[in-house]
């Protein structure tokens, strides 16, 4: 196996294409693995983290009439942006996604879906074995059971794919601090997004607009 380290491992906007697959009601109704609104959330957080950054994001559902559409919370986040639907279960196999892919230019390739096992698990080891740096958001993806998606982590993982979570993925295309054009953005990423972190945020931005007290007298 080929270790996957060094600088050049870490994943950059400007190389980036993120992917998400089939965030649908049908899928869904059988996420065993997380809670529910956890995966909603963080689906949610990556596809606005790939907007803040530039990032180029491919939509796509498996027959959508049954299936359902994707999330609301996805879909609004790219107002008027075509979703992909196809019928093929592997989306590596559907040539308009990979097309699509392709036209981008970018050879990162970011991963995320419903179900990990099959519909994540699917292009992300076909990609691999093509030569695409793939990597898979475990927590914006979901699987029938935790055994299926740990199981699908582990093969992914054999067939080299990289892991990470959504947030990892933002701080990684962030990077430097000193890059300040998206801070506005991740900050409201935080706030809406992650929780506890979120809500120290809000209260270090209260502390700072209060004004200190004056002494009696």
């Amino acid at each position: 196996m080929t270790f996957r380290n060094g600088l050049a491992s870490l994943l950059r906007p400007e190389d980036s294409v993120l992917v998400l697959i089939d965030h649908q009601p049908y899928q869904l109704a059988n996420l065993n693995s997380h809670e529910p609104h956890m995966v909603i959330n963080n689906t949610t957080g990556l596809a606005k983290a790939a907007k803040a950054f530039g990032v180029p994001t491919i939509l796509t559902s498996v027959i959508a009439d049954r299936g359902g559409l994707l999330f609301p919370q996805i879909t609004d986040v790219f107002p008027g942006q075509e979703v992909i639907d196809r019928t093929f279960v592997n989306t590596w196999e559907d040539k308009k996604v990979v097309d699509a892919v392709k036209a981008t230019g970018r050879k990162q390739l970011i991963i995320a879906g419903l179900w990990t096992e099959v519909c994540v698990a699917m292009p992300a080891i076909q990609a691999a074995g093509e030569g695409w740096d793939v990597t898979v958001v475990t927590d914006a993806s979901g699987g029938s059971s935790v055994e299926a998606h740990q199981v699908a982590i582990q093969r992914m993982i054999a067939a080299g794919v990289n892991m990470i979570t959504w947030l990892a993925v933002a701080s990684e295309w962030q990077r430097d601090w000193a890059r300040t054009e998206h801070v506005a953005e991740l900050s409201e990423l935080l706030i809406q997004h992650v929780g506890g972190s979120g809500i120290a945020l809000l209260w270090e931005q209260q502390l700072l607009n209060t004004p200190v007290p004056k002494k009696a007298g």
